[in-house]
């Protein structure tokens, strides 16, 4: 999270009007600066490794490279920069795709309610950033266990083994906020809000084993 200085943000979506809307949302926050806009998912690319913007916006279905394949990239070379991915769709397993992909958010541009600015602060201080829709809520918590990825499961495995972030994610070949992003989302399906309660649950229903 940048401290005094504004946060930068780089847009990236193929309709200009929305970035033209967007960015007005934005600049009327003192505390947010657009650097660049990008209309495709290889522009935000080379973009956002030239600026290093703290936040980057990205809608998910642009011609070309996709924001799905453009987060995936940029999160891999630029870890500390936070993707927020903006959508039309809340299908589940879109929102599962892009937060597996390493984004720090998913947004939908039809919210009536949706807080941008918000939204892009949260992220640079290293929050997730979920739209309230997208979170079910006929859905309890722990019903998820039994259908964790099989990358959350490594990952809820090395934690159990105690693992740190960085520990799990020179072992498994990932960026540190994506294994970040990997422990909000197993503890937010398990209903669990501390590390000790998470090895609790996992041994207990037989999610791990250990020696």
């Amino acid at each position: 999270m940048p401290g005094d200085a504004a946060i930068t943000v780089l847009l990236a979506d193929d309709h200009a009007l929305v970035r033209r809307g967007f960015r007005r949302i934005l600049e009327d926050d003192p505390g947010i600066r657009v650097v660049a806009e990008a209309s495709s998912g290889s522009e935000a690319l080379k973009l956002a490794t030239t600026l290093r913007p703290h936040v980057v916006l990205m809608d998910c279905a642009m011609t070309g490279m996709n924001g799905l394949d453009a987060t995936r990239q940029l999160v891999d070379r630029m870890p500390d920069t936070a993707v927020v991915m903006l959508s039309m769709h809340a299908e589940e397993t879109l929102v599962r795709q892009a937060l597996d992909a390493g984004a720090r958010g998913y947004l939908l541009k039809s919210a009536l309610d949706l807080d941008l600015a918000g939204a892009v602060k949260r992220a640079a201080a290293g929050e997730e950033v979920i739209d309230p829709a997208l979170r079910r809520p006929d859905t309890k918590r722990g019903e998820r266990a039994s259908a964790l990825t099989p990358r959350e499961l490594q990952v809820l495995r090395l934690i159990c083994a105690g693992r740190s972030n960085r520990e799990i994610a020179a072992e498994l070949d990932l960026s540190i906020n994506t294994v970040g992003v990997h422990r909000t989302h197993i503890m937010d399906a398990l209903g669990v809000h501390k590390t000790a309660e998470l090895v609790a649950y996992a041994i207990r229903n037989g999610l791990v084993t250990l020696p």
